[in-house]
């Protein structure tokens, strides 16, 4: 039997059926995808074939086993958190890949930022960048929220400033996510539960207070999970995040993933230039004269120097 993973608990994936029935599934021994060495073989908006179990329903419930993956559109992994050499698929057969993020209460880097977008670009997924709690901001930082979203807009990505509370912006992210499938990631603390709440009535997601020590959010999501949205489309809800460590990048391949830099460097006098040091470089000549952010640059750095394990830091 299709079914689609909706839930993922760590050992056990709830998959829904054609017919709309929920297995709860195990995956079959010690499955594995095919060169991608990961913590998680099977991800939310996998597409699988499952084996019911019988045995197991004295419960009532359905229970099955996943003995097939179906190739997939498109996935988005990171680096696991505590493997450096191992990924983490985030979720897979994705059409919009949203970053909620804030200015404040908590601050989202513009490095994390770079660094989620970069890895979307790899596996050529659109994003959307939401900038969410616009009713906390102050003046200055409803300055930054503009310039903020006028950088990643002139770059030709989706940009939406909203209020999970005033409701202020939603109708433009509801436009954006209609019919589509949507994966929702962040930091802890960007509001993405109260989000998905909002606009998902039924998710029932939990919400949590900020740490008024450090400003920063608690783990309220502990599992992935897919939420049909009203009138169409879906939201693949994650838990919150502090670093993104990209995966799988080969060094030459990095300024690829950065829009801007890729076309400023098709001018460089050098081929193989990584815009760091080499003579005629256009790259560093266009920031020089402002036409590339310096946080975009300097995103770009810290990605090269992923290459070296040792280096690697969960927060970024």
């Amino acid at each position: 039997m299709k079914g689609l993973i909706v839930r993922n608990t760590g050992s056990w994936y709830d998959v829904r059926m054609d017919d709309g029935q929920l297995y709860a599934c195990k995956v079959k021994g010690n499955f594995r995808l095919r060169g991608l060495r990961s913590t998680n073989p099977v991800a939310v908006g996998d597409w699988v074939e499952v084996r019911p179990d019988p045995g197991q329903q004295a419960d009532g419930l359905n229970y099955g086993l996943i003995t097939e993956i179906h190739d997939r559109r498109n996935y988005i992994i990171r680096r696991a958190s505590n493997l450096s050499k191992q990924s983490h698929i985030i979720a897979a057969n994705v059409d919009l890949a949203c970053l909620v993020c804030t200015v404040a209460h908590p601050e989202t880097s513009t490095t994390f930022i770079d660094r989620f977008i970069a890895s979307a670009e790899a596996y050529r997924v659109p994003v959307c960048l939401i900038v969410n709690k616009l009713d906390l901001y102050d003046e200055a930082e409803l300055c930054y929220t503009e310039m903020l979203t006028a950088l990643y807009s002139s770059l030709g990505y989706e940009c939406c400033a909203v209020s999970a509370v005033t409701g202020c912006g939603l109708d433009e992210l509801r436009t954006s996510m209609r019919d589509r499938v949507c994966l929702f990631s962040g930091n802890s603390g960007v509001g993405k539960s109260t989000l998905l709440n909002v606009l998902v009535p039924d998710a029932q997601a939990k919400v949590a207070e900020l740490s008024e020590a450090h400003d920063q959010g608690q783990h309220t999501t502990t599992f992935s999970a897919l939420y049909d949205l009203p009138g169409g489309g879906a939201i693949i809800d994650t838990p919150g995040i502090r670093g993104f460590g990209t995966f799988d990048f080969e060094r030459e391949e990095v300024s690829h993933y950065f829009r801007e830099i890729f076309e400023t460097g098709r001018d460089c006098r050098f081929g193989n230039c990584t815009h760091t040091h080499e003579p005629g470089c256009a790259v560093r000549a266009a920031l020089d004269n402002h036409l590339i952010a310096e946080s975009r640059y300097q995103s770009y750095l810290s990605m090269l120097d992923d290459k070296d394990e040792s280096k690697y830091r969960e927060k970024f």
